[in-house]
């Protein structure tokens, strides 16, 4: 299968297209050729998760240190005393 399918074609080998994820392969999805989403293996969207909330933790620093205010806490910190977890490795 293509790295490319419409919506129709995913519809219809969903099945195939998970397998593919699961191999390691993504696929977008298109309506009227145009990309609107994509299937990922779940290894992949967890590293974007992640990448993503250390993006938005970093600019949050950036901006209470441009405004004067030394931080308290992470933003790891911060998620780690809410869910009762240790603070995740970030090395």
């Amino acid at each position: 299968m293509d790295d490319s399918v419409s919506v129709r074609e995913a519809r219809a080998n969903l099945a195939r297209l998970l397998d593919h994820a699961e191999e390691g392969e993504p696929t977008v999805i298109t309506r009227g050729g145009t990309p609107v989403a994509a299937i990922v293996p779940i290894e992949e969207y967890n590293a974007l998760e992640e990448a993503a909330d250390e993006l938005l933790a970093r600019k949050a620093l950036q901006t209470l240190a441009e405004e004067g205010e030394a931080p308290r806490a992470t933003l790891a910190d911060v998620i780690a005393d809410i869910f009762g977890t240790s603070k995740p490795d970030v090395g």
